[in-house]
């Protein structure tokens, strides 16, 4: 088994989608929080506001290292994703500070439902993503011991 610069960008897409699905865990958790009242608006985005740009860092780093490892068909798979966060980010509220959620506009169903069904959507896009880079490392780095 050789290993590879594309191996070590699949192990690091590992770790670093983990790491991911455990944001998008902690926005499910916390928007169900809200919906059920049991926290204040402005306490939760004051949590959630803070992870929304690593989370956005994090799946662009690995995508422009999958770019230098020439694994086109991975960056493929990924830029769905981040043309909808830019897009998404473009079109935030306007806040002082940087995050997506507003406290004043999160309570309402819409917007709180719609973070649901955004939170759901990603954490099977990572899911999915999270098994897709594991059979691709073993498959590089099978394939290049041949």
């Amino acid at each position: 088994m050789a290993f590879s610069f594309a191996a070590f960008c699949y192990i690091l897409a590992l770790i670093l989608t983990a790491v991911l699905i455990f944001f998008v865990i902690f926005h499910i958790i916390a928007f169900d929080e809200l919906k059920t009242d049991y926290k204040n608006p402005i306490d939760q985005c004051n949590s959630l506001n803070p992870l929304v740009l690593p989370e956005y860092g994090i799946h662009v780093l690995f995508t422009i290292l999958f770019v230098f490892a020439l694994q086109f068909g991975t960056v493929l798979f990924n830029l769905p994703l981040i043309v909808y966060h830019v897009r998404r980010y473009l079109n935030r509220p306007v806040m002082s500070g940087v995050g997506l959620y507003d406290p004043t506009t999160i309570m309402n169903a819409d917007e709180l439902g719609r973070a649901q069904k955004e939170g759901w959507v990603k954490l099977g896009f990572y899911l999915i993503s999270f098994f897709y880079y594991l059979y691709s490392m073993i498959y590089v780095l099978v394939s290049s011991s041949s």
